[in-house]
């Protein structure tokens, strides 16, 4: 589906501002101990931002393994994005998804807490992408 200017820019924003409040998810679930969850949540948040990123750039993607590989090559493989930043995404990726569907994956306060930071830069390495 091609979006006219004025929608692919609003998708591109309410994408953006879900990545952000996403985030608020995360430290929300931290604070109850939802370690899980709060890795759930912290991939989505970046997933979120990626998305904004490509929604911007009129790359259309349909699944998971489509947004990262598109990621990947329109902006990790152009050196727009560090390779360390495309590696902490895919990470991420693994997290949730071993959080999510392997029941014996234990996720813990230890495995999170590194991780908030550089999800926050992640997200505004990709908002200073988009509004270059």
């Amino acid at each position: 589906m091609t979006l006219k200017q004025e929608d692919r820019d609003a998708l591109t924003k309410i994408r953006l501002q879900r990545a952000k409040e996403t985030m608020l998810e995360v430290k929300s679930n931290m604070e109850l101990g939802y370690w899980r969850l709060a890795a759930n949540r912290l991939y989505y948040a970046c997933y979120f931002a990626v998305v904004a990123l490509l929604v911007k750039n009129e790359i259309n993607v349909h699944t998971h393994a489509g947004v990262i590989n598109q990621f990947g090559l329109h902006f990790v493989s152009k050196e727009l994005i560090s390779k360390v930043q495309g590696k902490f995404y895919k990470q991420l990726f693994n997290l949730r998804q071993s959080g999510d569907y392997d029941d014996w994956y234990y996720i813990d306060e230890k495995d999170i807490l590194p991780l908030v930071e550089p999800a926050e830069n992640f997200i505004a390495e990709i908002e200073k992408l988009i509004n270059e």
